[in-house]
This record gives C-alpha cells, structure tokens and sequence, in this order.
C-alpha cells in the first residue's frame, strides 16, 4: 500500500498501511502502586509516567485488506509511526496490540462491517 499524506498511521514496523476509517489518539496516566482516595476524600493521583493509546477501526472493507491489517498488527510489539495530538507531529513509538475484531458482513461479497483494535504504547513517559 502506499503512503498517504492523510494517513494519520504513517507506518508500522517501517510498512505502510490503509489509513483508518477512525482514529481516536488517547494518553492515559500511570499512576503508582499506593496512590488513591483518602479518607478525607482527597485524590492522591501520584502519576508517574502517561502512556499514548490509539482506538483504530477500518469500515466496509474486503477480506484480502482485512487479512492484511490483521497480519502488519500481529507481531507481539511494533514500532508506530503515527501522528501525535499532544506533539503536534508524526511520532514513532512501541506499541502492543489489544484484542482485535472483525465482524463479517457479507461473506459471498467477502465485505467485512469492520476490524478494530486499540494499541497501547508499551513503555510511556
């Protein structure tokens, strides 16, 4: 597949691949082992890192791109190329995937409703 100027997953693993029909780019604190609510009812949050997760879903699309997405987001870790809300620029990080699904629509068309999955930023900040 080639690079695409609108693509906001500009590469993983260093290959390009079919620009999302949804990007939802998250950051999640990581908070330490002790911290939480007190009696007082004070939040004692004790963040010690913020990690970067994306929510990505293809829609409508047939099974030789579905196998395709599938298998470029299948190694245990992958290295994202990905444009980053808070940076304001195309960043590259280590990601591992969620679960993934793939509803079928149509199987005499071969169409699938959609594949989705979340990735989640293996080491943050």
């Amino acid at each position: 597949m080639a690079y695409s100027e609108n693509n906001p997953i500009r590469s993983v693993d260093g290959k390009s691949v079919k620009c999302p029909s949804s990007y939802l780019w998250k950051l999640e604190d990581v908070s330490a082992s002790d911290a939480g609510r007190t009696e007082d009812t004070m939040m004692h949050k004790k963040r010690i890192g913020q990690l970067v997760g994306i929510e990505l879903s293809w829609q409508n699309i047939p099974t030789s791109e579905v196998s395709a997405i599938l298998k470029a987001f299948n190694p245990e870790y992958i290295k994202v190329c990905y444009l980053d809300a808070m940076q304001g620029k195309y960043v590259t990080s280590e990601f591992y995937v969620g679960n993934r699904s793939a509803p079928m629509y149509n199987a005499a068309k071969g169409l699938w409703q959609n594949v989705s999955f979340n990735l989640i930023e293996r080491s943050g900040v």
